[in-house]
């Protein structure tokens, strides 16, 4: 199992509206480098749910419930299907991941507009260690 982080602007498709329909087909994603990452999502992956614009946090949690496979729309990129698990309790803001030195070489923090980034197994146990 792999551990991911997805950003969306919560105007535009927030974690609440995931947790109302289940399920979303994860597209738009265009950056090469994301699209990487999205085609070696596999079913049963976690995936940190990041809000970004003025909340700037990780809010929830999800699972991929279907791997890659090409964008109905344009079947140049590939598109995963995300499934809600869970809100967590209390949104991990971005600034106070930044105040851990443990996070300061990871993607979110050096690449902030990369917006599918994997996570290390440590940085997940510690994430997930201050969001419950």
């Amino acid at each position: 199992m792999a551990y991911w982080l997805v950003k969306s602007e919560p105007q535009e498709y927030s974690f609440d509206r995931l947790v109302v329909e289940g399920e979303v087909v994860w597209d738009g994603v265009r950056n090469p480098q994301a699209q990487r990452f999205l085609r070696q999502m596999a079913v049963g992956d976690l995936v940190l749910y990041y809000h970004t614009g003025r909340e700037r946090a990780i809010v929830g949690l999800a699972e991929v419930v279907r791997a890659a496979y090409p964008d109905p729309a344009d079947p140049r990129y590939a598109v995963v299907n995300l499934r809600a698990v869970r809100p967590f309790p209390h949104p991990l803001p971005l600034q106070e991941i930044k105040k851990n030195p443990d996070f300061s070489s990871w993607a979110l923090v050096r690449q902030p507009r990369l917006s599918v980034l994997p996570v290390p197994e440590n940085l997940w146990k510690l994430l997930l260690a201050q969001l419950e």
